[in-house]
């Protein structure tokens, strides 16, 4: 009877251990995953008159002979991406006001009706152009709660008709960015998409997404979707810990406020891995900084903040997604664009070449780093999330004149875990997993 309950027991654990890695991410969220870094680009018409606009009030709106941006350059705009070491890029096509930086057939408030290029303009196209020269994944932001232009402000007060009239009007529209200009790397639905059931276009858009842009990561897109992603629940880079990739339900919230405790679940139902977001601008900038206004440059992230975030979000199992406020002459301003180029060395500086690194499946490896003592200050973890996220807790050691010490240790690992450890004097160091669902499948342990 005992060995009969014991191979029920390992059987049962078998079971248990397969059933953790029924929900495993796409082909889309892997490569999400290894780009690490991206940028998320704000231009809107409102930065022309930036006093007197107000979300709710449409007779606020910029007049189109507002917009005249001198020096429009979407090269240096993704070129500074690229600077940062950002591998994909997302524009706010449509972002609050409701004008389109595309011209859109739908209504008259967008970029052809203004006289920037004679009215010839789409900077859709144009970013999705620089884009392909600098070898980064273009996406797509369009807010479907959110049109000033429409009387669809933070406050909306529709009636059926004019809530039917204005859905109709964003469908048409994103089937206009998402049948126009190719694939589609990223889709940003800032705030979610409502339900049918509270008035929304949650089923119209699932079916476009399959119809247009199946393989589009989404960012808070429909639960019945695949490829998708979730808020991190503050706009300030920091990734709760422990951080998991797979959830439970994703998130809908436009960022105003902080949501704590979004750590994911490591047994919940869907992968749906976060994205940290936050503006190149704090967040006491005009419009939380996402958006440019004059004399804000004392208030820019500098090169050591945006380390820290890249710790908090890369280093903690999430995207690290970067806003860049684009000035009203058109350009990702210098002093902006100068701090992208030192973050994006110190980068390559600290972690381009590990002093050791190895791969290895199992619970324990050893990795030697030099015969005499070397100082190492950086560890990455990664594991192999094809196979699903199995570390469920772990420590680390170095080893220094004749015996082990413990220099950190965690919880979830994921795609991406960085210790940043105080200078250790180390010839080896030792990774120790000792809670974990299925066998780990670590791709990467490197020590810098």
């Amino acid at each position: 009877m005992k060995l009969k309950y014991l191979i029920f027991l390992i059987l049962a654990n078998n079971l248990f251990c397969q059933a953790q890695d029924d929900v495993l991410p796409t082909k889309s969220h892997i490569e999400w995953a290894d780009c690490e870094i991206g940028v998320i680009i704000h231009l809107d018409i409102n930065i022309f008159e930036p006093e007197t606009f107000d979300f709710n009030n449409k007779e606020t709106l910029p007049r189109l002979s507002k917009f005249t941006p001198s020096k429009l350059n979407t090269d240096q705009w993704v070129k500074a991406a690229k600077d940062a070491g950002a591998k994909y890029a997302i524009l706010t096509a449509k972002h609050l006001t409701g004008f389109t930086l595309w011209p859109s057939k739908v209504h008259d408030y967008h970029i052809g009706s203004t006289n920037w290029k004679n009215g010839d303009g789409d900077l859709v196209k144009d970013f999705i152009e620089s884009c392909k020269k600098y070898d980064i994944k273009p996406g797509l932001y369009y807010n479907t709660n959110i049109n000033t232009y429409l009387g669809a402000g933070f406050n909306p007060n529709l009636s059926k008709e004019q809530q039917n009239n204005f859905n109709n009007v964003v469908l048409k529209q994103l089937e206009e960015l998402w049948t126009n200009y190719g694939e589609v790397f990223e889709i940003w639905f800032d705030g979610g998409v409502k339900s049918n059931e509270i008035g929304g276009i949650a089923n119209e858009v699932i079916s476009l997404i399959n119809n247009y842009q199946p393989n589009a990561i989404l960012f808070q897109g429909p639960m019945e979707c695949s490829n998708l992603i979730r808020w991190i629940g503050n706009e300030d880079g920091r990734a709760p810990y422990p951080h998991w990739s797979r959830a439970n339900a994703v998130t809908s919230s436009l960022g105003l406020v902080n949501i704590p405790n979004l750590h994911g679940d490591p047994n919940g139902n869907i992968w749906c891995p976060a994205e940290a977001d936050f503006p190149n601008i704090k967040q006491n900038g005009w419009n939380g900084g996402w958006l440019w206004k004059a004399n804000q440059d004392s208030l820019l992230f500098s090169v050591d903040e945006l380390l820290d975030r890249y710790y908090t979000s890369v280093g903690m199992n999430s995207n690290m997604l970067i806003g860049m406020a684009i000035d009203t002459s058109g350009q990702f301003p210098e002093v902006a664009a100068n701090i992208f180029l030192e973050f994006g060395k110190e980068l390559n500086t600290r972690f381009g070449n590990p002093v050791a690194s190895t791969k290895f499946i199992g619970n324990s490896v050893e990795l030697k780093i030099s015969e005499n003592p070397v100082i190492i200050n950086n560890i990455i973890i990664q594991e192999d999330i094809s196979k699903g996220e199995r570390v469920r807790k772990y420590f680390i050691e170095a080893y220094n004149e004749g015996k082990w010490e413990n220099i950190g240790n965690g919880i979830s690992i994921g795609h991406k875990r960085i210790h940043k450890i105080d200078n250790v004097k180390a010839t080896k160091i030792k990774l120790n997993i000792t809670v974990y669902s299925d066998e780990p499948v670590i791709k990467n342990f490197s020590v810098y």
